[in-house]
């Protein structure tokens, strides 16, 4: 026997089966099922206080939407592809558990205020729950810096050795990037924690209702204030999507350098076995897959972004069914940033660094050199012609295989008399990391103040 269509009475064939399963979105919205429950009992209570439901029929609606609930995660539930999608499969299912008193529950609701309204509170729920993640990873590299905080390591531009920089400092640096990750998800949750409840199809309801009940139920800090606009805006999905990009682009990033690092040629860290991969033909080999993985999982995130905003570009006010279109993207994004950040943090933790590698790396590339400019420049010498001076001494050195720190004085004084004895004071790398000084530097006074205040900050974070 076919199934009635909730909207069925102005049509006189059944849906051909073919175009229900084309059509059906349960396969993938099943997972709403909490929230579209939580949007009903909300919007039940609000049609009982305006004297559309009486309190009997309240409290028998919302009763037999707990009951669905717990049958759902108790997996005694069972989804079906004919009702189309998550609101039908629960209101067909409410219906046939208490009766005709279930269809009232649609009252001043249509599926276009109720996808929207399911959708932010997933939302909400995702971005809280990555904000956390991302506050954990953060807390997890600021404890790998921080025993190792004065280590040394060759920091790069083009892939080539350029300034020493101390690991503390190169660790912080993906914690500020994580922290713009988390301020823009924070930023991101103000703008879609707006009820879209009420609105209904687009134009809103000649019923007298009242969506801040419902607002305030569901703890959002605002209720729409055009309908049209609310049900057909998917702006909160494509600034979490962007932001999710961004974050895994980050990810990316990190996984790309810690993939170079791990490799014979510069061999800085060693990643636990645990969390690496062999090869099916060469036994001598330890892969960093995790790594590769994160890294290749980024380009999927981008397409899901893009696959959104191709989505929404030529949609006319107001919802289209194009929309459905929304969820696997956004789910998907979601998903695999989440796993990303979590199997990050404890790649993290097992992987140990090489520091006696990193600080011998410093040897090659002559990376005092900008050290030397700046030492003449504070003898007087116009920055321009310090930066030749040493550029020519730097061609010296490199053709007979010296670095500057061994050149005698006699042959610097051959490059400049503002060069005396005291330039040996700066040349080295632990000596050149001596002499920063500027604001947010590789200084030590500096990395070390920047641990303790991440330490403080994210134990305030976390306590939240």
């Amino acid at each position: 026997m076919a199934t009635k269509k909730a909207w069925g009475g102005r049509f006189k064939k059944k849906t051909a089966s073919s175009v229900e399963s084309f059509t059906e979105s349960i396969s993938f919205d099943s997972r709403l099922y909490k929230y579209d429950i939580e949007g009903s009992i909300a919007h039940t209570t609000m049609l009982a206080k305006c004297k559309l439901l009486t309190t009997g029929e309240k409290n028998a609606i919302i009763k037999g939407l707990k009951g669905i609930l717990k049958d759902i995660e108790t997996g005694k539930f069972k989804f079906k592809a004919e009702h189309e999608d998550i609101h039908m499969n629960i209101e067909s299912a409410l219906v046939k558990r208490i009766g005709d008193v279930a269809k009232k529950l649609h009252t001043a609701r249509s599926r276009n205020d109720q996808i929207s309204l399911d959708l932010r509170l997933w939302a909400r729920d995702q971005i809280q729950e990555i904000i956390t993640i991302i506050l954990n990873l953060q807390q997890e590299i600021v404890t790998k810096a921080k025993p190792v905080w004065n280590g040394i390591l060759p920091g790069f531009t083009h892939l080539q050795h350029a300034q020493p920089v101390l690991v503390g400092h190169y660790f912080l640096a993906y914690v500020e990037m994580f922290e713009r990750d988390r301020t823009r998800l924070v930023d991101c949750l103000k703008r879609l924690n707006q009820s879209p409840i009420g609105a209904c199809a687009l134009g809103g309801t000649t019923l007298d209702t009242n969506p801040e009940i419902t607002s305030k139920l569901l703890g959002f800090a605002s209720t729409f204030n055009n309908s049209l606009d609310v049900v057909s805006d998917r702006d909160f999905c494509l600034e979490y999507a962007s932001a999710l990009s961004i974050i895994s682009m980050h990810l990316s990033r990190f996984c790309e350098e810690w993939i170079i690092w791990s490799s014979q040629e510069f061999d800085f860290l060693d990643i636990d076995d645990s969390y690496c991969t062999g090869s099916s033909i060469m036994p001598q080999k330890k892969n960093p897959d995790i790594l590769e993985l994160i890294r290749g999982k980024c380009g999927r995130v981008y397409g899901n972004l893009f696959s959104l905003l191709t989505l929404m570009k030529g949609l006319p006010l107001s919802y289209n069914r194009d929309m459905q279109e929304d969820k696997e993207p956004i789910f998907d994004s979601s998903d695999t940033v989440k796993n990303c950040l979590s199997i990050l943090k404890e790649l993290i933790n097992k992987t140990a660094l090489k520091l006696e590698n990193m600080e011998n790396s410093c040897r090659k590339g002559f990376l005092d050199a900008t050290v030397l400019a700046e030492y003449l420049v504070e003898k007087g010498v116009p920055f321009r012609e310090a930066h030749e001076i040493v550029g020519r001494l730097v061609g010296v050195c490199s053709k007979n295989g010296k670095e500057l720190s061994d050149v005698s004085l006699e042959d610097f004084k051959g490059h400049s008399s503002f060069i005396g004895k005291d330039v040996y004071r700066v040349l080295g790398v632990k000596n050149y990391i001596k002499q920063f000084k500027s604001h947010g530097s590789t200084s030590p006074g500096s990395v070390k103040k920047q641990i303790s205040a991440w330490e403080r900050k994210l134990k305030k974070l976390m306590a939240c």
